[in-house]
């Protein structure tokens, strides 16, 4: 008996060692951002919510320190995300990979996360496929075919019943459009024309035109930031489309701060759809506004929301896990999570491990003297519709 007691004892103390030392041991995320280049603002916007997470929920869950190892990959740049993801893995011995704003780096780095069994949150990424690429991803933001998926539903039930389309000629803008038109035919739309125009400098008056032509009662325009927007703007109203008439309709990003600014009153009566922004009227979203301001003297954008809620997603997966960090525990945790965000409820699906949320239809309006995005409507519990329809 005194030596199963002793023997015991000794189990019982190893068990505890051990357990004191997984404390004692920080869990590591590599974070992967474009913090110089041309996106460089976005990593900024991204990196920002990290950091205030961190200063509001502490550096520690599930009883271990949090360690974030900081990795710059410069822009669109897959062959150095890979790189940066392998280098974290194996010689910073990482647990989680994150970050991942650009979907080229994302695709690359789930390499990564397959082949090393790494649980990975995409914090901002939309295109459909990427979860698909590693078992072990879960996505925080959204996907392009959610938001105009929806969108396209949305201008078919609400009254718009022929539209014309207008796009820039590259990959995004055609993922955009696609989802726009399939869900707008669906829900008894008639596409009355198309055009995509070039990405570099573009005559968007001459689009405009054939657009008007066309005699639409809905125009959807998806254009990249930048001066593209106010450049779109001032041709539409130059050729008499008028909102009160044509429903103007884009994916956020057409009436974003940055673009009110520069559309100015073109902007009045634009429709978008999206998954945050700041003047959501919600409590929590309220002080994460607050929060960010008094920090970084700036709003929170779609960039700040998803390293916000990917940050969440972590922590609250590390409390379900103990601690406990190997791949298997950590997506098998993550799966079916759901929270409060400032964006209003979220899930991870628990079959294809993306975001499920409300998209927010808004219209820009002027309140207060300032030009901002309204929301006037949502589309509750939008799951991806891609890899919906592939099940």
């Amino acid at each position: 008996m005194k030596a199963f007691s002793l023997c015991l004892g000794g189990l019982l103390a190893a068990m505890f060692a051990a357990s004191g030392a997984l404390a004692q041991q920080a869990v590591k995320l590599g974070l992967i951002l474009p913090y110089s280049g041309q996106f460089a603002d976005t990593a900024t916007q991204m990196d920002n919510a990290i950091k205030l997470y961190v200063k509001q929920h502490g550096d520690s869950a599930g009883g271990r320190k949090i360690e974030i190892i900081r990795k710059d990959s410069g822009g669109i740049a897959p062959d150095v995300a890979k790189r940066l993801a392998q280098e974290l893995v194996v010689r910073d011995r990482v647990d989680v990979l994150t970050g991942l704003i650009l979907t080229p780096n994302a695709l690359a780095v789930g390499d990564v996360s397959a082949e090393a069994k790494k649980f990975t949150v995409i914090m901002n990424a939309a295109t459909s496929i990427i979860t698909t690429k590693s078992p072990y991803m879960a996505r925080t933001s959204v996907t392009t075919p959610m938001l105009n998926e929806s969108l396209g539903m949305w201008a078919a039930k609400t009254g718009v019943k022929r539209v014309f389309t207008m796009v820039s000629d590259f990959g995004p803008a055609h993922d955009a459009e696609e989802g726009f038109i399939r869900a707008f035919k669906e829900a008894g739309g008639q596409v009355v024309g198309s055009v995509r125009f070039p990405v570099a400098n573009p005559d968007f008056a001459a689009f405009v035109q054939r657009a008007k032509d066309s005699n639409p009662d809905g125009i959807y325009a998806w254009v990249p930031g930048g001066v593209q927007p106010a450049a779109i703007g001032k041709a539409l109203s130059e050729r008499g489309i008028d909102t009160k008439k044509f429903r103007v309709m884009g994916q956020g990003e057409l009436t974003s701060d940055e673009a009110l600014q520069s559309l100015g009153e073109n902007a009045l009566g634009i429709i978008t759809v999206f998954h945050y922004d700041h003047n959501l009227g919600n409590k929590l979203n309220r002080a994460f506004v607050q929060a960010y301001n008094a920090d970084y003297k700036r709003n929170p954008d779609l960039f700040s929301i998803g390293g916000w809620d990917g940050m969440h997603l972590i922590y609250e997966v590390l409390k379900k896990t103990g601690g406990k960090t190997d791949g298997e525990a950590m997506i098998g945790a993550a799966k079916g999570m759901k929270w409060e965000s400032p964006r209003g409820p979220m899930m991870i699906d628990p079959q294809t491990r993306d975001v499920v949320q409300d998209v927010y239809i808004r219209r820009v309006e002027r309140v207060g003297g300032k030009l901002v995005n309204v929301d006037f409507d949502k589309v509750r519990n939008v799951k991806d519709p891609v890899k919906a329809r592939m099940k």
